[in-house]
């Protein structure tokens, strides 16, 4: 009888050998070797139980005897009488189940069970064998033998496929990872770059969400540059510290961070994510071209998931990659932005020759009309509106030859000849120069100073009056169909200097968001009928009197452009 067991268990092991060496199917693997051991030893179920790695558990891969609902009994390694054999890798033959304190009831029928241990040559289990019988005692230690000979044999043969495994996955990951780069090694925009390589690396492996986050100004924080869900790109921002979030470790560190349980960490980055996808683990692999460290390319799996050391080389090339088409995208900007700016001063240095060119024609005229309104008897009386309408017209025909003689001079060494002014008083003259245009586009002004000390500035009162006007007038076209402007002038203190603030508010629809950043640019405009250079021409002047103009607030109810001039004194 012992000798038949034995021929017994000898063909089965060749058998198994043979067959799992002819299939790279591993569900028909197990299933070729379950029915092996059924055929040879006593028992009336049978069970193949597997680990899982990621959640430290042992499922069952095949079965039989047990009904289909056998397969969602998931048992923790070290629980029951398999996961005990799992924990301690050595066999376990029970002659009685209901006398030992370690089993976990599934049949009520099963009265002996036999486990044994699947492991490897290098003795890492990979799960357990488990045999039942409906008799007492039913299995012997021949039985014992005979199990662990076929348990080590379907060992090799499942390691062997799971190494095929692995290496056509790995094959596939490293196709799509060259597919990535070919895809993004002639792209030029930074933006179309990390969304190809945040939506591709989820076909690397099997998680829910990438992202990428890039160091920008301060070294100490990180910005979300693109992120992609399970329906596509999200649109989502964020910007971390360092310090506050496990990205910071692997982007300070230069090293791949692995969190298994990204929720019970209480992670300080993509809260609302996490809980939305319900992120479980997370791989951040560092973004580095040399010595430099730019970002972080970030892995997330909504459920527990161990990244293999296959899985981790394949992101870290792929975040190194990233690294230099990053790099790539952003010289290439640079070197248009290099371009754009020479063009631009090509621009300006025929601008500068054409307008040396008008103002020499224009000089002639205008003298001519200097002589004739000087020659011309224009008095009035006391408080007639048109006596200061003459002085006005007086002091811009004066403007328009200090103008003329500027440009004649264009890049001519020259001082600036600044005076001391009240600023409110240069708002009003400059409000009453456009009363009437304002008047006519149904455009209501409202002027308050709102400081009782006084605005005093050493100015060029012409260049000033020249920015308000233009920004005025900006603040009118904002208009088509009428609407108000509201001018405050303040005072307030920053850097240690003690500044006079004018705002300039319009209830417009507000500046195009994809040009609020470049609005101060030579040549750039909104309108059809611009030249885009009214508020370059501000820029310059609120410079060279040692202020600045910024937009400090634009939106759908309207925009606030807000001027800095030096207090005198």
């Amino acid at each position: 009888m012992k000798d038949q067991s034995e021929q017994l268990a000898i063909d089965a092991l060749y058998r198994i050998s043979s067959i799992v060496s002819t299939t790279e199917d591993l569900s028909e693997a197990l299933e070729i070797i379950i029915d092996e051991i059924m055929h040879v030893l006593p028992s009336e179920t049978a069970s193949i139980e597997i680990i899982n790695p990621d959640k430290n558990s042992l499922e069952v891969e095949a079965y039989r005897g047990f009904p289909k609902d056998v397969t969602e009994t998931v048992l923790k390694v070290g629980a029951g009488v398999t996961g005990w054999v799992a924990l301690h890798g050595r066999p376990v033959n029970i002659g009685d189940v209901r006398k030992d304190a370690r089993y976990i009831e599934i049949d009520k029928r099963i009265r002996s069970e036999l486990a044994v241990p699947m492991r490897t040559e290098t003795g890492m289990i990979l799960g357990v064998v488990n045999i039942d019988s409906f008799q007492k005692n039913a299995f012997s230690e021949q039985h014992v033998k005979i199990l662990t000979l076929l348990a080590a044999e379907a060992t090799r043969g499942l390691s062997r496929l799971w190494l095929i495994q692995q290496l056509r996955q790995t094959a596939d990951h490293l196709e799509v990872l060259i597919d990535i780069a070919q895809s993004v090694v002639n792209k030029r925009q930074l933006d179309e770059i990390l969304g190809i390589i945040t939506s591709r690396s989820k076909e690397i492996s099997p998680c829910t969400l990438s992202a990428i986050f890039l160091r920008e100004g301060d070294e100490r924080q990180l910005s979300l540059k693109a992120s992609s869900g399970p329906e596509g790109p999200l649109d989502y921002t964020e910007t971390i510290f360092l310090e506050q979030s496990s990205i910071g470790t692997a982007f300070s560190r230069r090293k791949t961070i692995e969190i298994m349980d990204l929720p019970r960490i209480e992670e300080n980055h993509f809260r609302e994510l996490i809980a939305e996808y319900h992120l479980a683990s997370m791989l951040s692999c560092p973004i580095q071209f040399e010595d430099e460290v730019i970002g972080v390319l970030n892995i997330y799996t909504d459920h527990p998931h161990r990244f293999n050391d296959g899985e981790k080389r394949i992101f870290e090339t792929l975040a190194n990659l990233s690294a230099a088409a990053i790099l790539n995208a952003q010289l290439y900007q640079r070197v248009f932005q290099s371009e754009e700016k020479l063009r631009r001063s090509e621009k300006l240095t025929t601008l500068g020759l054409l307008s040396s060119e008008i103002a020499h024609e224009i000089r002639n005229p205008l003298t001519v009309i200097q002589l004739l309104f000087e020659s011309l008897t224009l008095e009035f009386e006391e408080g007639d509106p048109r006596q200061k309408d003459v002085a006005i017209i007086h002091e811009k025909l004066e403007q328009l030859e200090v103008i003329v003689s500027r440009v004649l001079s264009f890049g001519k060494s020259r001082q600036e000849m600044h005076s001391r002014y009240e600023l409110p008083k240069l708002i009003e003259d400059t409000l009453h120069l456009v009363r009437l245009k304002l008047r006519q586009g149904k455009v209501n002004v409202s002027y308050a100073c709102e400081t009782s000390s006084p605005l005093k500035v050493d100015v060029n009162k012409g260049q000033i009056q020249q920015a308000l006007l233009n920004l005025i007038l900006n603040a009118a076209q904002a208009l088509p169909k009428g609407g108000s402007i509201d001018i405050s002038a303040t005072s307030e203190q920053a850097n240690g200097q003690n500044w006079a603030v004018v705002r300039i508010r319009d209830n417009g629809s507000g500046i195009d968001p994809a040009i609020q950043d470049s609005i101060f640019d030579s040549f750039l405009t909104g309108r059809p009928d611009g030249t885009g250079l009214g508020l370059s021409i501000v820029k310059r002047i609120l410079k060279s009197h040692k202020g600045s103009v910024t937009v400090e607030e634009s939106g759908p109810e309207g925009t606030t452009m807000k001027l800095l001039l030096p207090l005198a004194g």
